[in-house]
């Protein structure tokens, strides 16, 4: 039997299925990702990538923030593709209960998905430093500079920095779905980055999937591994 035979067996299964993904779900999109090769890790700037994606840094230098942000982590013309689509489709087809998250692009939500839990928030939720109100994409893409709200506070987006924390009811929610799940799927993501990939301890079922293109730490925990582009994959699963 083939890797993708095996895949829609586990998948036809399952009655209650939590995908778990990174940045790879959606660099079919056109998302750069960030630790390949060809990563925004692994670019050249004044200051290192993950110095300016940090608490300190958008506190301190805001102005250098906003000038990196707006060019490297905004891209807001890229569409869902094969594999944000399919994961929708098990969603409406009361297979899958939650899609957990670690990019902040709405990709999912743009595709159908409605149970998304965002770990690290959302470069579609921006609000004001003083008096909270929130803001769009549009308008922190728009900005000149800084961002400033009509009170004169700085717009920061809601998106979890290094040096910040995850918020608590997003992990809760998210440690809930993995424990009463049967199967699980982990997409595009190296499980390299903490806390976030600390949470697939709390998978409670017997099948663990991995879709992921580059070797991982749960490798040999897991039942099944796919080293092919998640979109490819997923968009030859039939939903039935």
């Amino acid at each position: 039997m083939n890797e993708l035979q095996t895949l829609q067996n586990d998948i036809d299964r399952a009655r209650r299925i939590v995908f778990f993904g990174g940045a790879g779900v959606s660099t079919e999109s056109g998302v750069p990702d960030f630790r390949s090769r060809d990563g925004l890790y692994s670019q050249t700037w004044k200051y290192p990538p993950e110095t300016i994606l940090s608490h300190d840094f958008f506190m301190e230098k805001t102005a250098d923030f906003y000038a990196f942000y707006k060019q490297k982590m905004l891209f807001l013309d890229v569409k869902p593709n094969a594999a944000h689509k399919k994961l929708a489709e098990l969603e409406q087809a009361g297979k899958l209960t939650a899609v957990i998250t670690q990019n902040i692009d709405g990709l999912h939500q743009a595709a159908g998905s409605k149970n998304v839990l965002e770990l690290h928030g959302s470069v579609h939720r921006n609000y004001c430093t003083r008096c909270g109100r929130f803001h769009d994409v549009q308008f922190v893409k728009n900005s000149v500079g800084v961002p400033l709200c009509e009170c004169g506070g700085v717009v920061k987006p809601d998106v979890v920095l290094y040096g910040e924390s995850l918020d608590g009811p997003t992990l809760e929610k998210a440690v809930e779905a993995l424990g009463s799940a049967d199967l699980l799927l982990i997409g595009g993501t190296s499980l390299a980055v903490y806390p976030a990939a600390g949470l697939i301890q709390y998978f409670g079922g017997d099948r663990l999937v991995l879709l992921n293109r580059d070797v991982t730490p749960y490798d040999r925990r897991a039942s099944l591994c796919i080293r092919e582009p998640i979109g490819r994959v997923l968009g030859q699963i039939k939903v039935r």
